[in-house]
């Protein structure tokens, strides 16, 4: 009975089982089959289905939205269309050196000392740390309910206009006078921005402020810059073309400013035709803030802001920064423009956001996972200091008076510029969590070897509201003088001087601009009285453009350039006065002797104008730089004869020949000896830094375009130049425009045929 029974106990927890396991795979069967239908819930709109093609996901929400729905999504700060499932975006967001205006955040050299660093590679990386804190910064907010200002994937820069004049207060925020630098830099600083993800943006780089946009400040909202054709293609275009060509730029901002008559977010010519047609560019163009206002307003080629804002959408810019495409309605009622011509624009924004992912499970974006603790790192900490090092220029060292020596005795440290954290910033810039000024880097860099004593010495201008008297401040920096056996004088700028559109008046600064080149006067007397106490002096610009210091190249045995450094800038100085870094930095501006050298500020025409066009001799010139050790060039190799279209192979050996370890800018210069129409007197045409051990040598190879061999002809197009071209390679560009030997420059003539 017993074996009965459990055979029969057996038989029925078995058929229990089968029953469990065939109840088992039902409800997997139902789970398997209900899952494609709850996936298909999910996605029941084509825009929300990720394996769509953005253009299809796109076309499908613009069809689904109201004609107002899409004006809103037409300014910088859009709304939410809850409806249809789109968030609220700003898309208004800095980084010129760093994540801006949205707290803390690593905080590099302002953008012409990042450009005095002349390192390519150098730009790529730092763009990419940039790119890096911005995604995190965006996840984070937006964790936090948060899309305001600031807090978006959009970011406005770089600043690629040419510094054609040192009075520009904003010239700070470009990458110097050269086209060919500005856009080299500016190619790898948009590809660190915008990410290598073939389906993702990781941001959007704007190139700006297209274009023919330098000053003056107080005009700018009005101003009609006139050139010749020959000018804007040499100069003020190249760099938009190979930060959309080379850059993959997806977005260009227009400038507030009219060119040749036309308001440049509302010309044709400039957004359609050059941009889209001859650059092939398929971003979205977005105007500077209010400069749709300007062109009814200020330059008066409208009569209302509906007209307006129809002239600028029609004419290609998709996005105002600003309010007045309000008026785009009451510009639908009056047939100045069509709803078909706002899709155009709305297409090209929300390809934009689909690509930032917006629109996509933050696990498919693979910048989402960037974690925010990348924000203010050790490693970006390094990065900003390293930067910092490679920007400083030395401009004179007399009798090699740097390094220092640690142990040198008392150090007075003078000038205004000393102890200030907020000069180190520059403008658009975020906030460090811990910025070391000259005064700081100094006390640290020689603690327990040497004294450090410290005084103001002077106001950065006089006549500056709730400032010390300027002749007590000097009485007290004299002081201090007379117990120092060395004194380093921080002096120059600050950006609440110079910048943009500033509310300043006061000797030598207007509007942000600058009317005088040269340090002011206050400055002027403290390092004269400070020299003529007899103590070595080290002088320490801090600035943002260039500054004629004549009597002090003449009178002071060393000085140095930092820029507006970042956080870091008074560690590097340090470790560069005292010998722990080799200075290797290069001026990417001219440094002219006075104003008087100079055309009308307002005069857009390049004659006598940068290194390229200016026949004069200046303080210090563009791609000079000092080292404390020595290099030579030599086996320079190129090819006697080029052809048309074809780029020329160049190669040279640079050996360094002094005691120190250090970096080298190898410049190379394209001179056209027999062009029949107005051209360059040189051209920077490559250049690469190299480190060098003492003794150490590296052959240097170079491909110059093709179209280093062109000009524009007298019909305005860019031709091929049968003739004799000049060549000419080493640290620095050359001084004569002929074969003549220059010592530490190589030249080699080359015929284009």
């Amino acid at each position: 009975m017993k074996t009965n029974n459990h055979n029969t106990y057996t038989a029925m927890k078995t058929k229990s089982i089968i029953r469990g396991l065939e109840a088992l795979s039902l409800l997997l069967l139902l789970f398997m089959t209900v899952l494609p239908l709850t996936a298909q819930q999910k996605y029941e709109l084509p825009y929300q289905d990720p394996s769509l093609s953005v253009d299809v996901r796109v076309d499908d929400l613009i069809g689904r939205m109201t004609v107002e729905e899409k004006i809103s999504q037409m300014m910088n700060s859009s709304p939410a269309i809850e409806r249809l499932g789109i968030p609220a975006y700003d898309w208004w967001n800095e980084c010129l050196h760093g994540v801006a205006r949205a707290g803390l955040a690593t905080v590099f050299p302002q953008a012409i000392g990042l450009a005095a660093t002349w390192d390519e590679d150098l730009f790529f990386r730092v763009s990419t740390a940039i790119s890096d804190e911005a995604r995190a910064k965006h996840h984070e907010f937006v964790r936090n309910g948060q899309r305001r200002r600031y807090q978006g994937l959009t970011f406005w820069t770089p600043n690629i206009n040419i510094f054609r004049d040192p009075r520009w207060g904003r010239g700070q925020e470009t990458y110097g006078e050269d086209p060919f630098l500005t856009g080299k830099l500016a190619v790898q600083f948009v590809k660190g921005l915008q990410g290598d993800d073939p389906k993702y943006f990781k941001t959007i780089a704007t190139l700006k402020h297209y274009v023919v946009h330098s000053g003056p400040e107080p005009e700018r909202h009005s101003f009609d810059a006139l050139t010749d054709e020959r000018d804007f293609r040499e100069t003020y275009l190249p760099q938009f073309e190979m930060g959309i060509r080379e850059g993959k730029a997806y977005s260009v901002m227009c400038a507030y400013n009219r060119y040749n008559g036309e308001a440049t977010c509302g010309s044709d010519d400039l957004l359609n035709g050059i941009l889209r047609t001859e650059f092939g560019f398929d971003g979205y163009i977005v105007s500077d803030c209010g400069a749709i206002n300007d062109i009814y307003r200020g330059h008066k080629l409208v009569g209302t802001a509906a007209e307006a804002s129809a002239l600028a959408v029609k004419t290609g810019t998709d996005l105002e920064c600003g309010s007045a495409y309000r008026n785009l309605k009451e510009a639908l009622e009056k047939n100045l423009i069509s709803e078909k011509e706002l899709d155009v624009s709305l297409r090209r924004l929300f390809v934009a956001r689909f690509r930032l992912g917006m629109f996509d499970p933050p696990a498919m974006v693979k910048w989402a996972s960037i974690p925010y603790s990348v924000n203010d790192s050790e490693p970006n900490k390094k990065l900003a200091k390293e930067t910092a090092l490679k920007s400083i220029v030395l401009l004179k060292n007399q009798n090699s008076i740097l390094p220092l020596k640690k142990d040198v005795g008392t150090i007075a440290v003078i000038g205004p510029n000393s102890d200030q954290s907020f000069v180190l910033l520059g403008n658009y810039n975020g906030v460090p969590s811990d910025p070391v000024t000259p005064l700081r880097g100094i006390r640290e860099k020689v603690a327990g070897e040497s004294e450090v004593l410290y005084a103001q010495g002077c106001n950065w201008v006089a006549g500056m509201p709730k400032q010390k008297p300027e002749e007590e401040l000097k009485a007290e920096a004299l002081e201090v003088v007379k117990k120092a056996d060395v004194v380093i004088m921080c002096m120059g700028i600050t950006p609440r001087l110079e910048g943009e559109e500033m509310r300043v008046a006061i000797d030598g600064f207007r509007g942000g601009d600058r009317t005088r080149i040269d340090l002011p006067d206050v400055q002027q007397e403290l390092i004269k009285a400070v020299h003529a106490t007899g103590k070595p002096v080290i002088l320490v610009l801090l600035n943002g453009s260039a500054i004629a210091v004549n009597w002090e190249n003449e009178n002071i045995r060393a000085i140095v350039e930092t820029w507006y450094g970042g956080q870091a800038a008074g560690e590097a100085l340090a470790d560069v006065i005292f010998g722990d870094h080799n200075p290797a930095g290069r001026l990417p501006v001219t440094f002219y002797k006075s104003v008087n050298d100079l055309p009308d500020f307002s005069d857009y025409k390049m004659d006598n104008r940068t290194y390229r066009y200016f026949r004069g001799e200046p303080l210090y010139p563009f791609g000079y730089g000092l080292s404390y050790t020595s290099f030579k060039y030599s086996k320079l190799k190129v090819a006697k004869t080029v052809k048309s279209g074809e780029n020329l192979r160049v190669s040279v050996k640079i050996q360094n020949t002094g005691g120190m370890a250090g970096d080298e800018v190898a410049q190379l210069y394209v001179s056209n000896l027999e062009a029949d129409v107005p051209v360059p007197l040189r051209s920077l045409r490559g250049f690469k830094r190299i480190h060098l051990k003492p003794g150490e040598s590296r052959t240097v190879s170079f491909e110059v375009a093709a179209d280093a061999f062109t000009v524009i002809d007298l019909n305005n197009k860019r031709v091929a130049d049968p003739g004799q071209f000049l060549i000419t390679v080493g640290g620095r560009q050359p001084a004569k425009v002929t074969s003549d030997k220059e010592e530490g420059i190589l030249k080699k003539m080359v015929k284009m045929i």
